[in-house]
């Protein structure tokens, strides 16, 4: 699950972003809404907890992000959290297999051929194993990305505008994609969006929750 209370966050010499409290089950979906640049990738690196909250907190699975810092963040966030960010930020000098064994690698944990064989068969993308990075299209590098964020079984999968440049048919492949990984693990599931089209997918899912993300001068 997740809950923030009182959440802020401010940039040096920058605008302090305040967010409304929520409270999302575990299982559920939230959709940030807002145009780019109001605040939605701050939103999801604070509940990632690449940023440490300036104000107030926000519990993710659990665990108070308030306090946590350095190792036993990138600990923590490894095993926790599967984030698709807009740049897939797959290393270009590993093979696909590669770029998951590392993810595996970063969360403390063995080599696991037989769970990434798994984890890209779940995709369609069990054939790229031994491909670079450089030699998938758009759509399967994301599956890719998508992939290694859920490889690790994670509690929340965090998406960042992932229908982005996407045209209709793709994008509504790449949120059934998102959708599915999350059900099938059960996942708290976060997307941020201005897409009008994300909302018109998830408009009926049981447990959907919205968060209008704007940023103010405070």
């Amino acid at each position: 699950m997740i809950s923030t209370r009182q959440l802020a966050y401010r940039y040096a010499n920058g605008p302090e972003l305040r967010f409304a409290d929520v409270e999302v089950a575990q299982g559920g979906t939230l959709l940030l809404r807002g145009a780019s640049g109001s605040g939605k990738s701050t939103w999801l690196a604070l509940a990632a907890g690449l940023l440490a909250p300036g104000e107030g907190d926000i519990t993710v699975a659990g665990q108070s992000l308030k306090a946590l810092g350095g190792r036993a963040s990138d600990a923590w966030r490894a095993k926790t959290i599967g984030f698709l960010p807009q740049k897939l930020h797959l290393s270009a000098a590993l093979t696909v297999h590669g770029n998951l064994a590392m993810a595996q690698w970063a969360a403390g944990q063995p080599d696991d051929d037989a769970r990434i064989a798994e984890a890209l068969a779940a995709l369609d993308v069990q054939a790229l194993a031994d491909r670079k990075p450089s030699q998938l299209s758009g759509g399967q590098g994301q599956r890719v990305a998508l992939a290694r964020a859920v490889l690790l079984k994670p509690c929340v999968i965090l998406a960042d505008e992932p229908t982005a440049s996407l045209d209709d048919d793709a994008a509504a492949a790449s949120l059934a994609l998102l959708r599915a990984a999350a059900q099938q693990q059960g996942a708290t599931l976060v997307i941020a969006t201005h897409d009008a089209r994300v909302h018109a997918f998830f408009k009926d899912k049981k447990g959907l929750q919205s968060l209008l993300v704007q940023r103010k001068q405070l």
